[in-house]
C-alpha cells in the first residue's frame, strides 16, 4: 500500500480530541493555533485532506498548510461562509471556529478588495488608502482625458455669431402690415485698441478681472460656481473673466446651459493662445452691450456722451464699465418697464455706487494717480438724453416701447438679447385708432394750449390709451410729444399721475357687492343717501373719528362748499361729490375697495395707502390700467388683462407665450351693469356732459386731483375703453405742476380738456359702428343710508325712463339750510329725492370734487403720487406692456 493510502496512527492520550485539548491547556495564556497552522496532522481538514478512505495528507510547515488551507475545495468564499453557519458541527469551541480562521485570509484574486475581507465590523466598511487613492487617480484621470478630448474637439468658429453682428427688430400693426423695422444694427462701430483709452482698459479690468494679464483666459473656480448655479436653476453671473465673456459675446449664443459654458471655456483657453491681450480687450469692449441699444465702447460713448471713444474721461470710463454690470440697473434714466425696481432714482443711486467703487478700484490698482482719482470721484458724468432711433418717431416709438416691454416681461428672452435683433413682433395696436388717438390731442391742444404766450400752458403733458373689453387688446395709445421731441418717457404707460375721482366706481362696486360693516353682506342701493355737504367729519367702523397725526380730527373737503345735504350715491356720483364717497369707502372697508379694483385690473403695486383719501384716487395706476379696469364695467364684470403683442418669431421661428390673456370673471355682473348705468347718468347729467357730441350711449367718470395736478377722463362703450389724462410736469424735477390757469381757466378739470380729447377720439375710433348700448341693469342691494340721515320721504314711484335733470344755474344757490331744495332725478329705480340741487360748483351745475388732504401725509397725491416713476402702475408692476 502506498505511503498516502496509509491509516495514519493515532495520536496517544485519547486521539485527535484529546491532542487538542492538551494543545490547548498546555498554554493557557496564549492563543490556539488555527487548524492547519502547526503542521499536526490533527491540524488538518477538508475534502482534500482525506482521500474516500480518510487517510491524511502530509504537510510540511506552516507556510505550505496555509497554501493547501486555499486551495481546498469550495475556495475561500466557501470558508469565509462557513464561519456564519458556526460550522458544520461542535459549536462555537468546535471545528466551525477554526475554519472561520483560516475564511479570514484576503482573496487576492479580487480586483478590489471592497467589502474588505478580513476585517469586521465597520472596518470592513471602510475602504482602504489604496482604493481611495486609486479611485482619486482613476477620477482626476478621467476629467484629464475628457477635457483632452473637449480642447481637441471644440474649434474656434471662423466667422462672429450672427447675434454679434447684430440685426433689426421688426414690429407688425394689428392687421400684418410692418410698422417699424428698429434696432441695434445700425449702432454698433468697432474702433482699434489705440483708440480707446488706457482709462477705460483699466477700469474694465479693475471691475471685472484683475488678473487678465496672466490668466489663461479661464476661471477654473468662477466656472465651478457658475455651473453650480445652473445646476440649480439659478444665474451663472460671476463665472467668466474678460476673455469668456469676448467669446461669449464674439462666437456663441447668450444660452444659459451646462454645455455652452463648456464651449466658452474650451474655446477661451485656445484664443487666449491665437490673440494678444490686447486684441481680446478690443474686441470685448467692441461687442458689449451698454443700454439704449448701444453695441461697443464706441456707440456707448455716442449714445451716452455724445463724443468719440478716444475722448473718454477717466469720470466716463467709469461710468461706462458700471453700466457692463447691467444696464437694466445702472442706466440713471432708468427701465420701469422692463423691472419695477429699475427707477430712475434707483439706478442712479446703483450707477453712482458702482461708478465710485470702480474709480476706488482703479486708484488701489495704480491705474489712475492721486490726483486723476480726486477729480474723477467729485464729478458724476453727465449724461445725455435718450435720442430717436430711426423710424421711432411720433407714437411709433412709445408703441414699440410698450410692446418690447410686454415680450421681455412674457418670455426669458434679456433686453441685450433683443436688442440684439432678429425678431418680428406683431401687435394689438390698429394704425387707424392710433392715429385717431393722435390727431384728437392735437387737435384740442391747438384749441385750448397757448404755451408761447402763456406760461401756465407749458409743460402740460397727455397720456391715453384705448382698450377692447372682453379681450384687452391695447388698440391705441398716446404716450407723449415723441422721441424727437426729446420725450422718451411713455405717459400712457406711466405711474405716478393721482386718478383722482375717477377711482369712486370702484368704491361704489365695493359697496355694491360687500355691503357696509353694517349690512351683514347685503349690497348697497346707489340710491342710499349719504350727506354730501363741505367740511365733514370721517368716521369709522366703531363711531369714532378719523384723525390726522397730531390727533385732531381729520375733515373731509369738497372742491366747493355747496351744501349738498343728504345725497344718493347715484347723484353724489354725478356730481362728484367727495364726502360721501370718502365715508362709503370706510362703511364698506378699503380692503375691499383695493379688492375690487385690483380684480378690475388695477395692479396692487400702484395702491396709494388705505387710508380715508384712498376712495378718492390718491392711487396712481397709468392710463392703460385705467381704460383696461373700465373695460371690466363695460364686460359686465368680465376682465382680460391689457395686452400689446399677439405672436413673437425669432428668424422666423415662432416663440411660445404669448397667447391671449384669460378672461375671467371679476365681479357679479349686476354690480358692473349697476355701475354702468350710474356712469351712463355722468355723461348724461353730470361732470361728464361734454361727452354727449359723441351721439352714441357711453359712460363715464371725470377725475381731478389736489390743486388741479392732474385731470381724468375714462369712458366707455362696449366696444372701446379709453382713458385720458392730462397734467403739467416739472421738467427737471419731474414733479407736477398744478393746472390752475392753464388753458386760460381757473382750474382745469377731467370735464374739460381731458373729456373733449375723449370725444373726439371715439368720434373717429367708432364711426361706422352700431351703438350697442349697454345691458338693463338690475336692481340692486338695499337703501342703507349713512348713519344721522334723515327718515326716508315717501316718494312717487314711475316707470324707469331715461334720467332727466332741471337746468343746473351757473352758480350754486347759497341756503343755510343743511339741506338745500330737493331735486328728482330719474333712473332705472324710479324717480329719487336727493335733498339737494342741480346746481352748484364747476362743469355744468356739478363739481368734479378731486383728492384732499387724507389724515395722515403719508400716501396722500401730494406727497406720494405727484412725483412720477414713483409708483407702480403698469402692467408689469411700474410699466404697461
Amino acid at each position: 500500500m502506498s505511503e498516502h493510502r496509509r491509516k495514519p496512527p493515532q495520536p496517544q492520550g485519547g486521539g485527535r480530541a484529546a491532542a487538542r485539548r492538551g494543545q490547548s491547556g498546555s498554554s493557557p495564556g496564549r492563543r490556539a493555533a488555527p487548524r492547519g497552522a502547526t503542521g499536526s496532522p490533527s491540524d488538518s481538514y477538508g475534502s482534500d485532506s482525506y482521500d474516500s478512505g480518510g487517510e491524511e495528507r502530509q504537510y510540511g510547515g506552516r507556510a505550505e498548510a496555509r497554501r493547501a488551507a486555499q486551495r481546498s475545495t469550495g475556495g475561500s468564499r466557501r470558508r469565509a461562509a462557513e464561519p456564519a453557519r458556526g460550522g458544520r458541527r461542535g459549536g462555537p469551541n468546535g471545528p466551525g471556529r477554526g475554519r472561520g480562521r483560516v475564511a479570514a485570509v484576503p482573496d487576492k484574486n479580487r480586483l478590489i478588495d471592497y467589502p474588505r475581507a478580513g476585517k469586521y465590523g465597520w472596518q470592513r466598511w471602510m475602504p482602504s488608502w489604496k482604493l481611495v487613492s486609486g479611485l482619486c487617480i482613476g477620477f482626476f484621470g478621467s476629467l484629464v482625458a475628457v477635457a483632452g478630448i473637449g480642447y481637441a474637439m471644440v474649434g474656434v468658429p471662423n466667422e462672429e455669431n450672427a447675434a454679434a453682428l447684430s440685426q433689426n427688430n421688426v414690429y407688425y400693426w394689428e392687421d400684418g402690415s410692418q410698422m417699424v423695422a428698429a434696432g441695434s444694427g445700425q449702432n454698433r462701430q468697432n474702433v482699434t485698441i489705440d483708440r480707446i483709452p488706457k482709462a477705460m482698459q483699466w477700469a474694465v479690468i479693475s471691475a471685472e478681472n484683475k488678473s487678465f494679464y496672466q490668466d489663461s483666459g479661464v476661471d477654473p473656480m468662477g466656472i465651478a460656481r457658475a455651473v453650480a448655479n445652473m445646476a440649480r436653476g439659478g444665474d451663472t453671473q460671476g463665472g467668466s473673466t474678460i476673455t469668456q465673456q469676448f467669446v461669449k459675446n464674439t462666437y456663441l449664443t447668450q444660452e444659459q446651459s451646462i454645455s455652452r459654458k463648456f464651449k466658452e471655456m474650451f474655446i477661451s483657453i485656445k484664443v487666449g493662445t491665437k490673440l494678444s491681450k490686447g486684441e481680446i480687450l478690443q474686441g470685448y469692449l467692441n461687442t458689449s452691450y451698454y443700454g439704449r441699444g448701444a453695441y461697443g465702447i464706441q456707440a456707448a460713448a455716442q449714445t451716452y456722451f455724445g463724443k468719440e471713444a478716444k475722448d473718454l474721461k477717466p469720470n466716463e470710463c467709469a461710468f461706462l464699465a458700471a453700466l457692463l454690470k447691467g444696464p437694466t440697473y445702472y442706466d440713471p434714466a432708468g427701465n420701469e418697464g422692463i423691472d419695477t425696481s429699475a427707477t430712475k432714482v434707483a439706478n442712479t443711486k446703483r450707477a453712482k455706487a458702482r461708478w465710485s467703487w470702480i474709480l476706488e478700484q482703479m486708484h488701489n490698482d495704480k491705474r489712475i494717480t492721486d490726483q486723476q482719482y480726486q477729480d474723477a470721484i467729485k464729478n458724476f458724468p453727465k449724461l445725455q438724453g435718450r435720442k430717436a432711433s430711426k423710424g421711432m418717431t411720433g407714437q411709433i416709438g412709445y408703441l414699440a416701447d410698450t410692446a418690447k416691454k410686454y415680450v421681455l416681461n412674457h418670455s426669458n428672452i434679456s433686453e441685450k438679447q433683443f436688442d440684439q435683433g432678429g425678431y418680428q413682433i406683431k401687435t394689438t395696436f390698429k394704425k387707424a385708432n392710433v392715429e385717431a388717438l393722435a390727431k384728437a390731442v392735437k387737435k384740442v391742444e391747438k384749441e385750448k394750449l397757448d404755451p408761447e404766450n402763456r406760461e401756465l400752458d407749458k409743460h402740460v403733458q397727455f397720456g391715453a390709451a384705448s382698450v377692447k373689453p372682453n379681450d384687452g387688446a391695447i388698440v391705441a395709445l398716446y404716450g407723449g410729444a415723441g422721441y424727437e421731441n426729446g420725450h422718451f418717457n411713455n405717459n400712457a404707460d406711466t405711474s405716478g399721475v393721482p386718478v383722482g375721482s375717477t377711482w369712486k366706481p370702484f368704491v361704489l362696486a365695493a359697496a355694491m357687492e360687500y355691503g357696509t360693516y353694517k349690512s351683514d353682506g347685503v349690497g348697497v342701493s346707489p340710491l342710499s343717501k349719504y350727506n354730501g355737504n363741505d367740511h365733514l367729519k370721517v368716521r369709522k367702523n366703531d363711531g369714532t373719528y378719523v384723525l390726522k397725526k397730531d390727533n385732531t380730527p381729520f375733515f373731509q373737503e369738497n372742491e366747493s362748499d355747496y351744501p349738498w345735504g343728504y345725497i344718493s350715491l347715484r347723484k353724489a356720483m354725478e356730481q362728484s361729490v367727495n364726502t360721501p364717497f370718502v365715508q362709503l369707502g370706510m362703511d364698506v372697508g378699503m380692503k375691499n375697495v383695493a379688492d375690487v379694483a385690483e380684480k378690475a385690473g388695477i395692479l396692487d403695486g400702484s395702491f396709494a395707502e388705505l387710508n380715508a383719501s384712498f376712495a378718492l384716487g390718491t392711487s396712481t395706476p397709468s392710463a392703460i390700467r385705467m381704460a383696461d379696469a373700465y373695460a371690466t364695467f363695460a364686460a359686465a364684470g368680465k376682465q382680460a388683462a391689457p395686452y400689446s403683442v399677439t405672436s413673437v418669431k425669432f428668424n422666423g421661428q415662432e416663440i411660445d407665450g404669448f397667447k391671449k390673456p384669460r378672461v375671467t370673471r371679476a365681479m357679479p355682473e349686476k354690480v358692473a351693469n349697476n355701475v354702468t348705468d350710474v356712469l351712463e347718468n355722468v355723461i348724461q347729467n353730470g361732470t361728464g356732459t361734454k361727452a354727449l357730441p359723441l351721439g352714441r350711449t357711453a359712460a363715464g367718470k371725470t377725475g381731478t386731483t389736489d390743486e388741479n395736478k392732474s385731470a381724468w377722463f375714462v369712458g366707455y362703450t362696449q366696444q372701446l375703453s379709453t382713458s385720458v389724462a392730462m397734467f403739467r410736469e416739472d421738467p427737471k424735477s419731474a414733479k407736477l405742476l398744478s393746472m390752475n390757469g392753464t388753458a386760460g381757466e381757473k382750474s382745469i378739470h377731467g370735464g374739460d380738456v381731458p373729456t373733449l380729447v375723449w370725444t373726439e377720439y371715439m368720434k373717429a375710433a367708432l364711426k361706422g359702428k352700431p351703438d350697442l348700448g349697454f345691458p338693463e341693469a338690475e336692481k340692486i342691494g338695499e337703501i342703507q343710508d349713512e348713519l344721522g340721515a334723515p327718515s326716508p320721504t315717501p316718494t312717487p314711484s314711475v316707470e324707469p325712463s331715461e334720467t332727466v335733470t332741471e337746468s343746473p344755474s351757473p352758480t350754486p344757490s347759497e341756503s343755510s339750510s343743511p339741506s338745500p331744495t330737493p331735486s328728482d332725478t330719474c333712473g332705472f329705480f324710479g324717480c329719487e329725492n336727493d335733498g339737494g340741487t342741480d346746481n352748484g360748483g364747476t362743469e355744468n351745475g356739478g363739481t368734479d370734487g378731486g383728492v384732499s388732504s387724507p389724515p395722515a401725509p403719508t400716501g396722500t397725491a401730494e406727497n406720494g403720487g405727484n412725483t412720477r416713476g414713483n409708483g407702480n402702475g403698469g402692467i408689469f408692476g411700474g410699466s404697461e406692456g
